[in-house]
């Protein structure tokens, strides 16, 4: 139990001086033409999520498109699995190695 009050000790001794840390005044890096600047404008949320919609449509086809690649690897690989050699070639490599 005293090692889990000496960790957080140590942390806390660790991570202490970091909230003492003095940030730089982040206002006077903002130009008068900034400060200026009007506020965007808002828009109706309809169109936006019209938007959504259309791109699940794109989501689906990359969908798609991707398990069929993944079908197609996969048979691949099924058939890179199989033997390189034909009998007769196992054959005969192993009656040269006796």
């Amino acid at each position: 139990m005293t090692h889990h009050i000496l960790r957080r000790l140590c942390a806390l001794a660790l991570l202490l001086p970091a909230a003492c840390t003095q940030f730089p005044a982040l206002d006077s890096r903002a130009t008068p033409e900034m400060l200026a600047a009007q506020y965007p404008a808002l828009v109706p949320v309809d169109p936006l999520s019209a938007q959504l919609t259309t791109g699940q449509s794109d989501a689906e086809q990359i969908e798609s498109t991707m398990d069929a690649r993944v079908a197609g690897l996969q048979a691949r690989a099924a058939q890179l699995r199989g033997s390189v050699l034909t009998d007769a070639e196992k054959q005969r490599l192993s009656e040269g190695l006796q």
